[in-house]
Formats: C-alpha cells, structure tokens, sequence
C-alpha cells in the first residue's frame, strides 16, 4: 500500500494513466472571471458623522446599550465605560440629596434621562472619594455629554 502526501495535488490522481496526469494538472488553462456586481454585505455600521446626535435625557436603556456597543465597537469608549452603560439600573437609587429614587419601573422600552442619572452618580461618587468608580462615571458623563 502507498501513502501519498495530501499537500501534492499530484497524489490524488492516479499514477498509471500519465496522459491524464499531464492535461489535468495544468493550472494555465484555468480562468477566473470576475463577477460584476458584487452585492454589498449586509452588516454596515452607521457612520456616526451624518448621524443625528441622540438626546441622552430621553432614550430607552436598549438604545443607550445599542448605541454604545457602536460606540465601542468604533473606539469611541473603552470598555469600562461600554460596561458601565451597559449594567442594568439598580431597582433604587440615591440622589445627591440623599433622597432615594425608585427605578424599578425603567425597563429596556423606557425612555429614562440617563444623563442626569450618570451625573449625580457621579456626584455622589465624588463625594465619597472612590478614585475608580468616580473614573469611569465622568468617562460615561463625558460620552453622554458629548454626544447630546
């Protein structure tokens, strides 16, 4: 029994016909034609340019989410700010005031102002002192700030 190498496209044809040995494994004759027309693909991702800023003051958590994955996919965010947005409310919140917020109603379809939301998060981080978190919310201020 012989073993032939895969990688020799002369293996795979059989040694006692030489005559079709030599016509079929000319490769000159073949011809690639290129075809006219080629159908774009149809994944394309929005040029942020031409688009329409989006108001952060009244936009649904699974648009905040579509809109920074975009975002992120682009480079615009990096991915603690990508994680930041992306994270669910919590069921209650506290403003600067210390005045608790519920925001158990706020589902994926609600329009919510997660501005105003991400800056007195921000408030209150600041206030008291976490270094890492108060860096990531003005990441995620400064992204919703720049693009209302």
């Amino acid at each position: 029994m012989e073993i032939f190498s895969l990688r020799s496209s002369q293996s795979l044809l059989f040694k006692n016909n030489t005559n079709n040995n030599a016509k079929s494994s000319k490769t000159a004759d073949i011809v690639i034609e290129p075809k006219h027309g080629i159908a774009q693909g149809s994944f394309q991702i929005e040029d942020f340019d031409n688009r329409q800023a989006i108001d952060f003051t009244a936009v649904s958590a699974g648009e905040l989410r579509s809109y920074a994955r975009q975002s992120l996919d682009n480079g615009l965010i990096d991915q603690s700010t990508f994680a930041a947005i992306s994270e669910p409310l919590p069921m209650y919140a506290i403003d600067p005031l210390g005045n608790v917020i519920d925001l158990s109603d706020v589902t994926d379809g609600t329009s919510f102002n997660f501005l105003d939301y991400y800056k007195d998060q921000l408030r209150i981080a600041m206030s008291i002192g976490d270094p890492n978190e108060v860096q990531t919310l003005e990441s995620v201020v400064g992204f919703l700030g720049s693009e209302a």
